[in-house]
């Protein structure tokens, strides 16, 4: 039984009315983490609007390729064979998301996966807000050692029984999530909300598929313990930096432009149409950027917060799709 150390907090008798009316807490298993991974587990506990249990649910899905770090998710080839592929089990997902603010531990991960494997079965996940239970443990001055979900865990007593499988660090961030959000409602302390946009646009790169695992070396299509997928490389900009963007004008070849936040074109798509423009995509924010694109420029990011300090223009992704329309060449 979970141990409430936030009482007398916990039980609020005045409920804040601007908070969600229901919460889906998600947990995904994947078989990497770069943009071209897959889902290969998932689970959903519903939530009322104060945080309590009203039912649970998992599936296994088939991502159609090599199930990456076994070792870490313990998830073989032959387990997934067999189980239903991600379109398959859309519907159902969707209908325990539908409605409710979607709630995770690094939830930026979480969604951004959910989000490509919609796009993938041409259709789109009702999700329209997510809430990082890692934002919401900052914002209540946890004293946590570390952002790790066994951490966020232990504060609370819960008793983790199987990491990294989604079912049971679902069951644990519920249980954990639960008196969070009563202490946040008693203090009054808004929540980290944050919009989610589901991707209308997405391309796939050829994937290894399911099937060989062990190279010999204990490596994992491709993967190895303790190691990740590099990030993708892109060739240098051949423009100079001509400077900041200056609203009511044209981009210029040569502009650093950084991107932050949830995009609706999938994000590689977007940054491969500003690198054909002539663009240079910068994935920091420094004084030396020409121009941040962002859908939320309330966000907390650290990119957002840094484009506030050096005074970089900020423009939403409509904006910056019309500005990729006409941008002028570099100087020779």
């Amino acid at each position: 039984m979970l141990e409430d150390r936030t009482t007398p907090a916990s039980s609020p008798t005045t409920w804040p009315a601007a908070y969600p009316q229901g919460y889906a807490v998600v947990d995904v298993e994947t078989t990497g983490l770069a943009r071209d991974d897959r889902i290969i587990s998932a689970a959903v506990y519903r939530l009322d609007a104060r945080g309590d249990v009203e039912d649970h649910w998992y599936t296994l899905v088939n991502p159609e390729r090599d199930p990456g770090p076994v070792w870490i998710h313990g998830l073989t080839s032959e387990v997934l064979e067999g189980a239903p592929l991600f379109r398959e089990v859309a519907e159902e997902f969707a209908a325990r998301l539908r409605d409710r603010v979607l709630v995770a531990h690094n939830a930026v991960f979480d969604w951004q996966m959910i989000a490509r494997e919609y796009a993938r079965a041409e259709c789109e996940a009702p999700v329209r807000q997510r809430l990082c239970t890692i934002a919401l443990s900052k914002q209540l001055g946890l004293p946590l050692p570390n952002h790790k979900l066994e951490s966020l865990a232990a504060h609370f007593g819960v008793v983790q029984q199987r990491a990294h499988h989604a079912l049971d660090d679902a069951r644990v961030l519920a249980e954990a999530f639960r008196p969070s959000l009563r202490a946040a409602a008693a203090g009054s302390v808004r929540l980290p909300l944050q919009e989610c946009r589901p991707l209308t646009e997405w391309t796939d790169r050829p994937a290894p598929r399911i099937g060989r695992q062990a190279d010999g070396h204990g490596g994992y299509g491709g993967y190895r313990a303790g190691g990740w997928r590099p990030s993708r490389k892109r060739p240098a900009c051949p423009y100079p930096n001509p400077g900041r963007y200056q609203e009511g004008r044209p981009l210029k070849q040569g502009m650093r432009v950084a991107f932050s936040g949830d995009t609706s074109v999938d994000r590689e798509l977007l940054e491969d149409r500003a690198v054909e423009a002539g663009l240079h995509v910068a994935t920091s924010l420094s004084r030396l950027t020409s121009l941040l694109v962002t859908n939320d420029p309330d966000a907390g990011t650290s990119k957002v917060l840094k484009a506030r300090q050096y005074g970089t223009p900020v423009v939403d992704e409509a904006a910056f799709g019309q500005l990729l329309a006409n941008v002028e060449p570099a100087d020779e």
